[in-house]
């Protein structure tokens, strides 16, 4: 799209947003909350989305936070969309790729999607060599360039996560699996996700990260029990 404004009013899946606001002004909930990229703020897009759910009767707070400074063990920035103000307390400190792949048993040895990860033998003879912080290879988003196939580093938070996006263990020469992955998203070793591996991968990649998940629920909690939230 050439006109950053297409993609709310041409692109198929960013008039999913326009449906979205269409059901907001149908159903007048209390409370919403719609994530998204923080790019959807830029190009006049947050001007226009402003005046689409105002239109419907709900002026909105572009809430931009940072899953990391809430307890995610990796790097993720996304904008949440409201009727009320979402600013939760950070967590004291950064949680590492070491203290969130801590205490999983090897893989293949029956817990939850801890399967090994098959690579192509080219990847396994590379992957030795990589140091930490480093990557095997670069691919080209639709705004930047994306490394893949990163060797984590255990005292750091990991990259942002996504399910095309895989990484290479920070002391072992293997690829992570999709339980080691999800720990980087926060999710519980109950959350068992199911489908080919790369459809679980994806579950993770694209989910709002649980320890922040959890922030927001609270900040919603909080403002609905202080009054704060009304319909229009």
């Amino acid at each position: 799209m050439r006109e950053p404004l297409d993609r709310l009013y041409v692109d198929e899946l960013g008039q999913l947003t326009l449906n979205f606001i269409r059901l907001v002004g149908e159903l007048r909930p209390i409370v919403f909350v719609m994530e998204n990229v923080a790019a959807i703020m830029e190009g006049g897009l947050e001007s226009a989305l402003r005046r689409e759910f105002e239109r419907v009767g709900y002026p909105v707070f572009f809430n931009v936070l940072h899953a990391e400074d809430f307890g995610t063990p990796s790097v993720r920035r996304r904008v949440f969309i409201s009727n009320v103000r979402i600013n939760p307390p950070r967590h004291g400190r950064m949680v590492t790729v070491g203290e969130a792949l801590e205490g999983l048993p090897p893989p293949d040895s029956g817990f939850p999607n801890h399967e090994t990860v098959t690579v192509s033998s080219s990847k396994m003879r590379r992957i030795p060599s990589v140091p930490s912080g480093s990557s095997l290879y670069k691919f080209r988003g639709a705004k930047h360039l994306h490394s893949n196939f990163v060797r984590l580093s255990v005292n750091k938070v990991a990259p942002t996560v996504m399910g095309s996006v895989r990484f290479i263990h920070p002391l072992e020469d293997r690829v992570l699996t999709v339980r080691e992955q999800a720990r980087l998203m926060g999710f519980p070793d109950s959350h068992v996700f199911h489908g080919s591996k790369d459809e679980q991968f994806n579950q993770v990649g694209e989910a709002v990260p649980v320890p922040l998940a959890k922030a927001i629920g609270t900040e919603v909690m909080r403002a609905l029990m202080e009054g704060e939230a009304r319909k229009p």
